[in-house]
């Protein structure tokens, strides 16, 4: 009986590896819904995501990459976490804005307070359990603070999460005149205890005029390999 088992088990190893998705780069978009994030700063950064993802700019990073496609998956933490558009292959205009559409339409489903440690491990979680292979793996997390007020803390979480071979990069939102964000000081707060793994960067949105470009500079980065210090994008944007 143990030998029928363990022959039925080689046998459906092959038919399940061929469902494997591959593509060049696994991407969660950790991005920050708790309570210092209203509804109309929300869909902000949706929209910011989603121009950011059907830019000519990034859909060429990827369009240009050695797979020629990205899997992407935008999840939205507070107390809890909330996966808004599930794993999507992005491989040109036409998934692209498809993501997008999704990202603009779905509600609103993560609330509470912070806890990022949860949120990271929640991101940690949707790249090790998915059905997809890639070369890479990143953590794109962004917020306007870097208070924990329930789950596992920063520390332990980036911890497992840097073990598992997964970059975490991070998009600090800076919001100086407004007393509930951390202020001058969430830059120094996310380079020493969000960021990590090979490759990682920082990417700062200064204001909520800045927030857009913010994000399509540094998804550019994140899919073509780079970091602020090894890409002039005045390469780019002449102008």
């Amino acid at each position: 009986m143990r030998s029928l088992i363990m022959t039925l088990l080689l046998s459906a190893a092959p038919a399940q590896a061929q469902q494997l998705r591959e593509t060049g780069l696994e991407l969660v978009l950790l991005a920050d819904a708790s309570g210092s994030i209203d509804a109309q700063e929300l869909a902000f950064q949706r929209q910011g995501y989603a121009e950011a993802l059907t830019d000519p700019m990034v859909l060429d990073a990827i369009e240009s990459s050695i797979y020629g496609s990205i899997a992407v998956t935008y999840v939205e933490w507070a107390t809890n976490t909330a996966q808004v558009v599930d794993w999507t292959i992005i491989a040109g205009p036409d998934s692209a804005t498809a993501f997008a559409d999704a990202l603009m339409t779905t509600p609103q489903r993560a609330f509470g307070r912070n806890a990022i440690g949860t949120a990271l491990m929640e991101g940690m979680r949707l790249i090790t359990d998915n059905d997809i292979r890639a070369p890479r793996a990143v953590i794109d997390f962004s917020g306007d603070s870097i208070r924990n007020s329930s789950g596992p803390n920063i520390s332990t979480a980036r911890a497992a999460v840097l073990e598992a071979g997964i970059t975490i990069n991070a998009l600090p939102i800076l919001r100086p005149e407004d007393g509930r964000r951390a202020g001058s000081n969430l830059e120094a707060e996310y380079q020493e205890r969000i960021i990590g793994g090979p490759g990682a960067f920082m990417v700062t949105a200064e204001s909520r005029a800045t927030f857009a470009e913010a994000v399509r500079r540094k998804l550019f980065l994140e899919i073509a390999g780079h970091t602020p210090q090894s890409f002039d994008f005045a390469k780019l944007d002449p102008d």
